[in-house]
């Protein structure tokens, strides 16, 4: 059913599993221990950072399945994407499982609108069993956007640090208590920034544009949700955020509202600028934290605002804008 732009499901799919990996300074942050896997090597047992991310998210992938108590023949459909050209990482992980597979780039939007799509697959019965996820590597996305760490060039604090890692769900019409009941597919918005070391301000105005759609379209306020958890706004791109709910009218609890890219890393401690981002930043603290939380019934309904930032280095160097993108789901506990 829909409302306005707001996918509505009258029988809510489920989660039914869960996994999430990371690596060396994942591991040594807040989440640390909710990962099923922790790696002590960037290079994963790889020889390339490029192969790393997709033993990543493979590894991920074997983790639910497991979990689980399923096959590879047992899904209908692979949902997913990562930060790579051509998302090649979820493609060979697409060529390992041998399962129907739909590519997707919301760059670090990618975990929700995976979820997203998942659960209207379920729900209108055009699939049973969905797996969907999302993966990063910080160096590799380093080589593709920026430079590789080795060239030591400064960032600035407004700056990023790209999660290396990867979550995934398993989406079914039962599972945990945890159900998707509704989800928004957000719409692109361009407010004319061109700083790629900035990514939050960039961001932020299309998580406030889907997060008023959203909330107008189910007749809902921000005090409605235990949670609203962004998706890698980082420090600054936050901080926006709130500003720009205010002036919209938006009563809220800044409390309540909070960003993986700030949850994953400890800013006082680790040397991560701004906080984190890419793909794998909100798979895992989606996954790895938020569903548990709730599957255990501390947390009854959470909001999960995954945003991306739609550029390229090409687009970058020829002077475009960077636009944004933000893809709300609504979790429920029964």
């Amino acid at each position: 059913m829909r409302q306005g732009r707001t996918w509505v499901f009258p029988q809510p799919p489920a989660i039914f599993a869960t996994a999430t990996v990371g690596g060396p300074r994942e591991k040594e942050g807040p989440l640390g221990k909710v990962l099923d896997r922790a790696y002590e090597d960037p290079y994963v047992g790889e020889k390339t950072f490029e192969r790393a991310e997709r033993a990543l998210l493979e590894s991920a992938v074997a983790i639910a399945l497991r979990k689980g108590s399923l096959a590879p023949e047992n899904v209908d459909l692979f949902v997913g994407g990562d930060l790579l050209n051509q998302i090649v990482s979820t493609a060979y992980t697409a060529r390992s499982l041998g399962v129907p597979y739909l590519g997707l780039y919301s760059a670090c939007a990618t975990s929700t609108g995976g979820l997203a799509l998942a659960a209207l697959l379920v729900a209108s019965g055009a699939a049973a069993t969905v797996l969907t996820g999302a993966v990063s590597h910080n160096l590799a996305a380093e080589r593709q956007f920026r430079q590789p760490t080795e060239y030591g060039g400064q960032k600035p604090p407004t700056a990023q640090t790209t999660v290396t890692g990867a979550g995934v769900a398993v989406v079914r019409p039962s599972g945990l208590p945890v159900r998707i009941r509704a989800a928004t597919v957000g719409r692109v918005v361009d407010m004319g920034i061109t700083d790629p070391m900035n990514m939050g301000a960039a961001m932020a105005p299309a998580a406030v544009d889907t997060l008023r759609t959203h909330l107008a379209d189910l007749g809902l306020s921000p005090a409605d949700y235990d949670l609203i958890v962004t998706g890698d706004l980082g420090e600054v791109g936050r901080r926006l955020l709130l500003d720009l709910m205010r002036e919209t009218g938006l009563s809220f609890d800044p409390e309540r509202v909070r960003d993986a890219g700030l949850m994953i890393y400890d800013r006082e401690r680790q040397n991560v600028l701004a906080g984190g981002s890419g793909a794998a930043s909100s798979a895992i603290v989606y996954y790895g934290y938020l569903v548990p939380e709730m599957a255990d019934g501390r947390l009854r309904r959470v909001l999960l605002l995954a945003t991306g930032a739609l550029h390229s280095p090409l687009s970058v160097q020829q002077g475009e804008s960077i636009p944004g993108i933000a893809h709300a789901v609504t979790l429920e506990r029964e």
